[in-house]
């Protein structure tokens, strides 16, 4: 699998097979991945990866907790009608996909809180940094993510990314041993391969054009 491919294949699963991901690729994929792009060579990002009863553990203490306050905003780019557009559309193709209606808030709730088991997968690595780090850092683990994810994609891998789990970040802290003080939580990472006959993996995704994102000049 060639660069263009891993990126164009790659989606945000939300169903995926119970067969297990092998230590040893997990291990070659974080070991590669640590040569993604990093400002000043401070490589802020670490992380976790859990399977295994440790992980059944660790969701069964996330389902019988309440959400808590998020330490950092997602949602601010609702403000906007352009990008709030943008995420309307995406949730409508996705529940579409499930055949759950517009109307349907129950069914739409249970949908959502699936990620709380990270659609089944039976890997997730958990994302976290020193508090310290600030935006730029913030950006290098973005591109430590997505480099890890289109390594997966090499290996036949699928992933989803979550920050949903940032409503349980003090559950993790305490499961991981991560030190509050010190740690600010980012994002659980569910890993495994996709379910090909979900529709919920395979309804058709937007992406605005390529003129609405970069202008060229000088050519």
């Amino acid at each position: 699998m060639n660069v263009t491919e891993a990126v164009t294949s790659r989606r945000s699963v939300r169903q995926f097979t119970d067969q297990p991901v092998e230590l040893e690729t997990i291990r070659r994929v974080m070991d590669t991945a640590r040569w993604a792009a990093s400002g000043c060579n401070y490589q802020p990002s670490e992380a976790t990866v859990v399977t295994g009863e440790p992980l059944k553990e660790l969701q069964a203490k996330i389902t019988s907790t309440p959400p808590q306050k998020l330490e950092y905003d997602w949602d601010a780019p609702k403000q906007e009608d352009a990008y709030k557009g943008r995420l309307y559309s995406l949730a409508e193709g996705m529940f579409d996909a499930m055949g759950v209606a517009r109307d349907d808030g129950p069914a739409r709730m249970a949908a959502m809180g699936r990620n709380a088991t990270s659609f089944d997968a039976p890997a997730v690595m958990f994302v976290y940094f020193p508090r310290l780090m600030k935006e730029p850092q913030w950006s290098d683990t973005g591109m430590w993510l997505q480099t890890v994810a289109l390594l997966l994609r090499e290996e036949g891998l699928d992933s989803c990314f979550q920050e949903f789990m940032a409503y349980y970040a003090n559950v993790i802290r305490d499961h991981l041993g991560l030190d509050h003080e010190r740690y600010m939580f980012f994002c659980g990472m569910a890993i495994g391969y996709r379910d090909p006959d979900a529709p919920v993996n395979n309804f058709e995704r937007e992406r605005v054009p390529l003129g609405d994102q970069v202008k060229f000049l000088g050519f």
